[in-house]
């Protein structure tokens, strides 16, 4: 074994992970595990843990490396393991020299914690990759970071302020990827759509993918990760309307969908901003799907209120969501505010799951009859523009393939491979 590495949470997570191991074997450590954690739930916390006594069990002369925003939130948590030689925050992972010292010579316990003021970073380095392992689409890194101060949100913590990675760099490493075969390429950060605000000219996202889109033409699909849609700059809206090569999906930072809530959890928008949002991007780009991430269960949720977040699944058509029963976070405002049992907030995650599924039904059955162009993720499994899962014959993993829908299972399509596309 030389370095394996762990990865939870979110898209940037697996990015930097693709980073973490190039430096860390540039450096010569061999023999060792890290584990990039996430800290979005205690539920994901408790993963990360379970996930370094296995480590551990399984390869027990391995050194284990903890890292992520758990590592950074919660630094002690991790270094209190007996199974654990090294807890690193979110930029010192980034960085060969956090790796070398340990693979001439090993760790003391006085040197055991590597965790700076994330608070103190004020720039994102483009960290280029030729391509993540085992993957068919790529994933560039745009920011780092969230200035907003949700109430319920440890991120922030774990990450620091927004900063961005300039233009250029973004273009050269999509490009990189682009010249190495990738015919998708998917925009990653903790707060994309605040993007460029402490650079020269303060570009908006929709700049950068308008310049993304102009100067690597054979780019076949550019996606956006998750979104916050109070903050889409017209241009974003300008390219969302005239250029297909930007897939018709975009995941919506939505959290809840009664104003009461919002407002608690320090939100910037109200429910008819995300409605309308949505209304206008279908109004340009009749093929969109959008998904979201809401939360059930927030502090203070009444019943009515919590029928609002049923409601708006419908009223704006969302199909592919991320449920989320609240998970109080040491730290937070939140933490502090009147909880609900935690039997209502597991019932009502499970009625907006239930919701969610219907939502999904539909949009399958919906899909039958038409023909997509599929990205092939491995055998037998794709996903069309929206990001819709299908399962087909043929096509290796990163090439497009023409695929007529013939069917779906209620969780994802069934389809019949008709040519290659690409």
């Amino acid at each position: 074994m030389t370095v394996d590495v762990v990865t939870f949470g979110c898209r940037l997570n697996s990015y930097e992970s693709e980073v973490m191991k190039r430096e860390a074997e540039a450096a010569g450590l061999t023999d060792a595990i890290l584990i990039n954690t996430c800290a979005v739930t205690n539920e994901a916390v408790r993963q990360a843990r379970q996930a370094v006594r296995k480590a551990k069990r399984d390869n027990p002369d391995a050194r284990v490396i903890v890292t992520g925003c758990a590592a950074q939130t919660e630094a002690e948590t991790f270094s209190a393991m007996e199974e654990v030689d090294l807890v690193l925050g979110n930029t010192e992972k980034l960085e060969r020299k956090s790796y070398q010292d340990v693979a001439a010579f090993g760790i003391s316990e006085t040197e055991k914690v590597r965790v700076n003021d994330i608070m103190s970073v004020e720039e994102t380095a483009g960290h280029l990759i030729d391509g993540l392992a085992g993957r068919a689409r790529a994933f560039v890194q745009v920011q780092n970071g969230c200035d907003h101060r949700c109430t319920f949100c440890i991120i922030p913590y774990g990450r620091g302020n927004s900063r961005s990675v300039p233009m250029g760099v973004v273009i050269d490493q999509i490009r990189r990827l682009v010249d190495n075969g990738y015919n998708e390429i998917v925009l990653t950060g903790v707060d994309i759509t605040s993007y460029g605000a402490d650079l020269p000219g303060a570009p908006k996202l929709g700049t950068l993918s308008a310049k993304i889109l102009k100067m690597v033409p054979e780019l076949k699909r550019l996606r956006l990760s998750s979104i916050d849609s109070i903050e889409a700059d017209d241009d974003l809206m300008r390219v969302i309307a005239e250029d297909a090569r930007l897939m018709p999906h975009f995941h919506l930072s939505l959290q809840a969908g009664d104003d009461m809530i919002l407002k608690r959890m320090k939100r910037r928008h109200l429910r008819a901003d995300t409605i309308r949002f949505c209304q206008e991007v279908r109004r340009m780009r009749p093929d969109v799907v959008f998904g979201a991430d809401i939360i059930a269960g927030f502090p203070t949720e009444t019943e009515d209120m919590f029928h609002n977040s049923l409601k708006i699944i419908d009223e704006c058509g969302l199909t592919h969501l991320h449920v989320f029963p609240f998970s109080p976070r040491p730290g937070t405002p939140a933490a502090r505010m009147p909880q609900l049992p935690r039997s209502l907030v597991k019932e009502r995650g499970a009625r907006l799951r239930a919701k969610g599924e219907e939502a999904l039904n539909r949009h399958l059955t919906d899909e039958v009859g038409k023909i997509r162009p599929v990205l092939i993720e491995k055998e037998g499994l794709g996903r069309t523009e929206q990001f819709t899962q299908v399962e087909l014959d043929g096509g290796s993993a990163g090439t497009i393939v023409e695929t007529r829908i013939i069917g779906h299972t209620g969780r994802h399509l069934l389809g019949e491979a008709l040519s290659r596309a690409a």
